[in-house]
């Protein structure tokens, strides 16, 4: 019977550290895609996941630690993106300040469709 305690009590004493492990586990998944989503500042191509520099090191730490503070996707990439801007952001959001980046290809497209349009119809008056 005492066997049986001394197992019951172990049990109980690791049960919390399996869950906390878990928790972790998760927090540092959600950390990774969300690392994954974000340009690193230092190396302009590549996200915060890929990057080796410092400072792409310290915001995956940042990240983790506002993950296990209870933050949202959303808080922690309005705060990244009010320290260091939309850049930070792969795919940068909807406003009047990037507009023309977001219509560039579609206005390039119409652009030359229009001189396509115009040079075939100048060929063929001339024939």
């Amino acid at each position: 019977m005492k066997i049986f305690i001394k197992i019951l009590i172990i049990f109980q004493l690791l049960i919390p550290n399996f869950s906390l492990c878990n928790n972790n586990l998760l927090q540092e998944k959600k950390m990774r895609e969300l690392a994954a989503e974000l340009r690193c500042v230092v190396c302009q191509n590549q996200s915060l996941l890929e990057s080796d520099s410092e400072i792409a090191k310290d915001l995956k730490e940042l990240i983790l630690t506002m993950y296990l503070e209870g933050k949202s996707k959303d808080d922690i990439k309005s705060f990244l993106v009010d320290r260091y801007g939309e850049f930070i952001l792969f795919k940068p959001k909807l406003n009047k300040s990037n507009l023309i980046l977001w219509l560039a290809p579609i206005l390039s497209l119409f652009i030359i469709g229009l001189l396509a349009y115009r040079n075939l119809s100048i060929k063929k008056r001339r024939n």
